[in-house]
């Protein structure tokens, strides 16, 4: 990995923590700088503009996210129910604690991606690597028709994640109840699809 590369990773890095802590409002090339711990102008170096420094954090949460995921083997192949609910609901427990700040992030770039079509794409392109991961593991326990309930299974991940960190109520079931709910989930998965 060459210097140049390291030093975008950490200024993405830097953005995902500002994001998660200021805001998008508080997302500057000069805040980046101050987060990274680097001279004022080395963020506006790397990303000349605003949409350069958008995009290359995307591009790192995904790129993170999915190593997060590839370090879970039973989430991609375990073949079995019970334990891809257990990996599931340990990995949702990890985006919600030490995870936190990519999540988020990742809230304010989505907000953000409403008004900005160049960083929707980029949302979408991310979001298809977490689709087909979840593909992947569905597929692996059987799961009938994954491609198409793959979606909605990381729709109930995400609402879960949200519900957790910014949701009105700010639901935190106790991690078995957590499993549970992710075994209930699958199991209904496993049925052939209502025609």
């Amino acid at each position: 990995m060459t210097e140049a590369t390291t030093r975008r990773q950490r200024l993405a890095d830097a953005a995902i923590t500002t994001l998660a802590r200021a805001g998008m409002r508080g997302l500057t090339h000069r805040a980046v700088d101050g987060t990274a711990g680097v001279p004022t102008g080395t963020c506006s170096y790397y990303f000349r503009t605003r949409q350069a420094l958008l995009q290359a954090t995307v591009e790192r949460l995904a790129e993170v996210d999915i190593a997060d995921l590839a370090g879970r083997p039973a989430i991609t192949g375990t073949g079995d129910p019970v334990r891809l609910a257990e990996a599931v609901a340990d990995l949702i427990e990890q985006w919600t604690t030490a995870g936190r700040e990519r999540m988020l992030a990742r809230y304010e770039l989505s907000l953000e991606a409403t008004r900005r079509p160049e960083l929707q794409a980029a949302l979408v392109a991310a979001g298809g690597r977490h689709r087909a991961v979840a593909e992947k593991a569905l597929t692996s326990v059987g799961v009938p028709d994954a491609a198409s309930r793959a979606p909605m299974f990381v729709a109930f991940l995400d609402g879960i994640v949200f519900d957790r960190l910014a949701g009105a109520g700010a639901h935190r079931s106790d991690p078995e109840e957590l499993r549970a709910r992710l075994r209930d989930l699958l199991h209904s998965f496993a049925r052939p699809p209502s025609p």
